[in-house]
């Protein structure tokens, strides 16, 4: 019996970038889009193209550049903004416009301020408006999972009589249990008339740990599109995890009733990919793809893999992507293997000058540790780019002392906008010590929420991947750095961050009431 097509729809670029320090910049977005067209990802939402210049850029260069995968915008239901989406997305291969307005009532009358009735008119005239720019419209009903199932019914009836192609049920706040989940979907499908002229697609957040086992609901229940993340990136708890999904219905083949054109063996090398680029570690726990998935430490367990693998393993590791499509460079690669590999990786540079950068880089690496792995060159190319960006702070020197009995301290030399200035400082340790020097100069007055370590490889030369997020006048930022020196690693992340601060880039939430 033949399948229907699950349509995956991944938004790591906009609802992914929504978590708390992980915005990425144009040319870091548009990596993380190639990935996803080589996984064959159906939908890719590149982002919020009226939230700021830098969305609609990138929604821009990644509607130029990918080819094989439909480039989505999210739009709420304004000309504006629905304006802003159709610009960014004229040159696609294939474009969305993804609008949507809320439709809860704690939503509708406490944040639009909207009659029910009203808010039904602004809907159907954004959907048509986006039709008169593109073919393929969504439309969202906000916050569906705390909505009246009756007003849902009349609402997306009209949007798919004004010319909505795809349906999105989103549990915003993540609110919703699997067996209602499921058969909210199944009432829809059944009560609204015209259902059968649109896809049905679902979209959950993971405040109670549930967007995945809600969205598998959903699809046993007619929904054909599921909408999630690279690691279940987004804001809160995250959003359903794309790895998850997709193996979940490839693993139950026997169960589900759809399947996906997924290119599984890309799942480890996108998910080692955006956690470089946000500085979001992955926990050794996670499914799929933290380093744990597939580790057996209890004898037993160990025992029945060796003798059969089905004992304890219900999929490949290879099949995944862990130690495949993996070239290991060393200190005597040249140039050619070196950025053979990058092009492999989807890793381009803007100049030739950062491409001999990135490979010094290379080099210098490869004199400390003798296997140079895919993760190090993620951060060694992320460490390159910026370096090429225009940065106030630079690190010149760095040395730092600890001895047991005796006060940490630590020496630091950083150019600041070209002139270099010196400070030192005690702490309760060389990292603490580090970012008290740094700080008697830079005076940012920001807040360190959160301190975090991840080893990029096994081994005791690791190259160790920091993430600093500090926060400052209420806007929160992200700074990563990598080193095989925990303490320089620790320094290029808080400077990382002291950058973003000093960039001045500020984004719109696209819930946010006005932009």
């Amino acid at each position: 019996m033949s399948k229907d097509k699950l349509i995956i729809f991944d938004t790591t670029l906009r609802d992914g970038e929504q978590s708390p320090g992980a915005t990425m910049d144009r040319d870091e977005k548009l990596r993380i889009a190639k990935v996803l067209e080589r996984m064959r990802v159906d939908v890719i939402e590149a982002g919020f193209a009226i939230a700021s210049q830098g969305d609609f850029e990138s929604v821009k260069l990644i509607a130029e550049t990918i080819k094989d995968s439909r480039i989505c915008s999210l739009a709420r239901a304004k000309e504006g903004d629905i304006d802003r989406a159709g610009e960014a997305l004229k040159n696609a291969n294939g474009g969305r416009i993804h609008t949507f307005i809320a439709t809860s009532p704690i939503h509708m009358e406490h944040k639009l301020r909207l009659p029910p009735d009203e808010v039904i008119v602004h809907a159907v005239n954004a959907v048509k408006y986006a039709r008169n720019l593109i073919d393929d419209v969504e439309f969202s009903c906000e916050d569906a999972g705390r909505s009246d199932i009756d007003y849902l019914c009349r609402i997306i009836e009209q949007v798919i009589d004004a010319g909505a192609r795809t349906i999105n049920i989103p549990d915003t706040v993540g609110y919703a249990i699997p067996g209602q989940f499921g058969e909210t979907i199944k009432q829809l499908l059944t009560r609204i008339p015209n259902s059968d002229k649109a896809v049905f697609s679902v979209h959950c957040h993971n405040d109670l740990g549930l967007a995945v086992a809600n969205s598998l609901a959903a699809v046993m229940n007619g929904a054909r599109q599921v909408e999630c993340t690279i690691n279940g990136l987004g804001e809160r708890a995250g959003n359903a995890s794309l790895e998850e999904l997709v193996m979940a219905v490839r693993t139950r083949a026997d169960l589900f009733p759809v399947e996906t054109t997924i290119n599984a063996t890309e799942i480890v090398p996108a998910s080692r990919l955006v956690s470089s680029i946000t500085g979001f570690p992955v926990q050794p726990n996670k499914a799929i793809v933290g380093a744990n998935a597939f580790a057996h430490e209890s004898g037993i367990h160990q025992d029945g893999v060796l003798k059969h693998r089905e004992t304890y393993e219900i999929m490949r590791a290879e099949d995944v992507g862990w130690n495949t499509n993996r070239m290991v460079l060393g200190k005597h690669s040249g140039r050619a293997a070196f950025r053979a590999r990058l092009d492999e990786l989807g890793i381009s540079f803007a100049t030739n000058e950062e491409l001999n950068d990135a490979f010094q880089r290379f080099k210098d690496l490869a004199d400390k540790k003798h296997e140079v792995f895919d993760e190090d060159l993620q951060a060694l190319v992320s460490d390159t780019k910026q370096a090429a960006e225009e940065e106030r702070y630079k690190l010149v020197v760095l040395e730092a002392s600890s001895k047991t009995g005796e006060t940490p301290l630590a020496s630091i030399v950083l150019s600041v906008n070209g002139k270099e200035i010196e400070a030192e400082s005690a702490g309760a340790g060389p990292v603490d010590a580090t970012f008290k020097a740094i700080e008697k100069i830079a005076e940012s007055g920001a807040t360190l929420l959160l301190y975090s370590v991840n080893a990029i490889t096994s081994g005791t030369d690791s190259q160790g991947e920091v993430t600093v997020r500090l926060e400052h006048g209420g806007r929160i930022v992200n700074g990563h750095g990598a080193d095989t020196d925990i303490i320089t690693a620790s320094a290029k992340a808080y400077l990382n961050a002291l950058n973003h601060f000093a960039a001045g880039l500020k984004r719109a939430h696209p819930q946010a009431a006005d932009v």
